[in-house]
């Protein structure tokens, strides 16, 4: 028997590769199908079941391209819908592979049709589960992703508190859990950095299990939800109603573009995304374009800014990276990318096309400013803000900035920053996009504030997010 967990960093997202003797299985896999093809025919064995935990909201699973091209079946626990073919399984079926046994275990409460797989080993003992987004290490699944009908956060909550006590707690500590996310993933309002943990230590140490009743368990874990991110229920329908094919996505999108054809596409009124590094971008781009650096969480801020899954998208990447923007692009669902620009940014620049800037300030520098009177806006999330901010400093969090960007005058200056420099150009590039020419960002951000000794508070100040 072999569990691999297969850990992407910029998605906190685990999917598994499970095999025994001939046969394998995956759980919650990405987009892309190499990978799991790859694994499977290196180790001549023949992917037999493709397990999806629920209907994710945060990224494209790739179930149904990998079971197009394997033959595998996709299963998914009781009361999930589809519009392609699937087992839907009944609460404690089993499902042999190979020496083992996967048992479903129906556990709503993130979503209706989350279930966990209890894995068995050769002598039926359980091994480990791979809990989706129901149990999470250090916190489990929030309960407002799956609003219908009549159901509230609270109820969707009271349905995981029973689904933890009465199939999940009862397992022996020494059970292996394996859950679908880590920290940084907004599946969760607590996750640990660590990736899979033993049952026992979870009791132990998860807050959520620690609740002494139902009550006192929907209050906790309904209290701070900050809203999900837009593209959440467009990929959560995605994964549920279908997408279209990753092969073809690809081919479409890793196409190099000449300069007169990458102008051709912006004035049908594709985005430009540029995905260089922060300190690039700010020294010179083409006007109106959108920075989001691809070292860093960038299908996640993909996803909450680009507010049209159909966008049509053109990309600036730094040589030999583009296939890698189209494939990020995908894994969250924007699957229209129009190609790339052949020679990256500097084929622009040589040509002696119009380009922008974003002027950039030391924090020290805004330091020496602050007794003058400055407007400070502070792109971090409201946890982050409330910690601690710099004095004045108004919230303006990069996770909801197209939903305020009537707040600002764009007869103003803004000094923008986050925590270390990344959120803040992005913003800053978004209000270029949208008319304010007067932005400057904060180099280093709120990191560097501390050392150039900015006064802070961490008193709740005005905010605009």
């Amino acid at each position: 028997m072999k569990i691999e967990q297969i850990y992407t960093g910029c998605l906190a997202e685990a999917a598994y590769y499970i095999e025994s003797n001939g046969e394998a299985a995956i759980i919650d896999p990405l987009r892309e199908t190499d990978p799991y093809i790859e694994r499977a025919k290196e180790n001549d064995v023949t992917i037999k079941y493709i397990f999806e935990t629920h209907f994710h909201a945060d990224f494209v699973s790739g179930h149904i391209d990998l079971a197009r091209k394997t033959g595998a079946t996709i299963v998914y626990g009781p009361t999930a819908k589809t519009g392609y073919d699937i087992h839907e399984a009944t609460d404690g079926e089993v499902f042999q592979l190979g020496d083992i046994t996967i048992t479903v275990l129906h556990t709503p409460g993130h979503t209706p049709e989350s279930s966990t797989f209890l894995l068995k080993d050769e002598v039926g003992k359980e091994q480990a589960i791979f809990t989706g987004d129901t149990l999470f290490i250090g916190d489990v699944g929030r309960p407002d992703l799956a609003i219908k009908g009549d159901l509230t956060q609270e109820d969707l909550a009271g349905m995981l508190y029973d689904s933890l006590h009465n199939k999940i707690m009862p397992l022996p500590d020494d059970v292996t859990v394996y859950p679908a996310h880590g920290a940084g993933s907004a599946c969760g309002k607590n996750m640990s950095s660590e990736t899979f943990d033993s049952l026992g230590n979870q009791k132990k140490t998860n807050y959520a299990l620690q609740a002494p009743t139902k009550e006192a368990f929907i209050k906790e874990v309904t209290k701070g939800i900050l809203p999900p991110p837009q593209y959440f229920p467009k990929n959560a329908m995605l994964n549920k109603a279908g997408y279209g094919n990753i092969d073809e996505v690809m081919t479409q999108g890793n196409v190099a573009l000449s300069i007169s054809e990458f102008e051709a596409e912006m004035n049908n009124g594709a985005l430009v995304l540029d995905t260089r590094d922060k300190h690039a971008f700010a020294k010179s781009f083409i006007p109106g374009a959108m920075f989001i650096g691809l070292d860093g969480s960038f299908a996640t801020w993909v996803g909450a800014l680009i507010e049209n899954l159909n966008q049509p998208i053109l990309i600036i990447a730094d040589e030999g990276r583009a296939e890698e923007v189209v494939m990020r692009l995908a894994r969250v669902g924007y699957d229209n990318a129009k190609g790339y620009l052949q020679g990256g940014f500097e084929a622009w620049s040589t040509a002696g096309k119009a380009t922008d800037s974003i002027a950039q300030t030391s924090a020290i520098e805004l330091a020496g400013k602050m007794e003058e009177g400055v407007n400070i806006l502070d792109a971090r999330k409201p946890t982050e803000y409330d910690a601690e901010h710099a004095e004045g400093a108004t919230l303006y969090p990069l996770d909801y900035i197209n939903d305020h960007l009537n707040d600002l005058s764009k007869d103003e200056t803004y000094y923008v920053h986050c925590r270390s420099g990344y959120r803040s150009l992005v913003a800053a590039s978004i209000l270029k996009r949208n008319g304010y020419s007067n932005i400057i960002d904060v180099d280093g951000g709120f990191m560097a504030m501390l050392e150039a000794k900015v006064p802070t508070t961490d008193f709740v100040c005005p905010t605009k997010g």
